[in-house]
């Protein structure tokens, strides 16, 4: 079993290197923003909290985002693995997505962070702002933001796998399949 946590600041290219690695490694593909999206188009009670932290470009509370993903880890007991996109982002994220699978009796197999320059994450999600629908990708003041606080709340969780050595860089620049051949072969040497 194949349990990655895909890593690095938004607009860095992890939701759409994900969706491959699960399809070729057959893995559940879990994103957070896809379960905030999901929980927020229904006007749940969970999805009205995130939306309220998200417009501001804000992290989403852990006791919000933690019963998410344990739901929907649940209802995959099949699962040869999971592709963790944008969680864990704390590190008490991080401790209870451990206790999580320690309880399956499994454990995270690596953490692959993209690498991908400040500016670079700027044009990338001004550009996807022009057809996501996404208020928060349009204002580059908030885009900004959600970089800072990636950098301050989010960029530890690297370190915390980094001391089971389960902790990788690669470089996130360069064309889909280029990202994509750099992210397999660090995951082949999972199996």
């Amino acid at each position: 079993m194949i349990n990655l946590i895909l890593f690095g600041p938004p607009g860095s290219g992890k939701g759409t290197q994900a969706v491959g690695l699960a399809e070729k490694y057959g893995l559940v593909h879990i994103s957070t923003g896809d379960l905030f999206r999901s929980e927020m188009g229904a006007d749940t009670e969970l999805g009205k909290q995130a939306k309220a932290y998200i417009s501001k470009g804000e992290l989403v509370p852990d006791e919000v985002t933690v019963g998410m993903l344990k739901n929907k880890v649940e209802a995959h007991p099949e699962a040869n693995g999971f592709i963790f996109d944008g969680f864990p982002r704390t590190i008490p994220q991080a401790e209870a997505l451990d206790t999580l699978l320690t309880g399956k009796g499994t454990s995270i197999s690596g953490l692959i962070a993209l690498d991908v320059s400040e500016q670079e994450i700027v044009n990338r999600i001004l550009n996807r702002g022009k057809t996501s629908g996404r208020l928060d990708d349009n204002d580059e003041g908030i885009i900004r933001n959600r970089i800072a606080v990636y950098e301050q709340e989010t960029a530890p969780v690297f370190d915390h796998y980094a001391q089971s050595g389960k902790s990788w860089k690669i470089d996130g620049m360069g064309s889909i399949d280029e990202i994509f051949a750099r992210l397999c072969a660090r995951i082949d040497t999972f199996q």
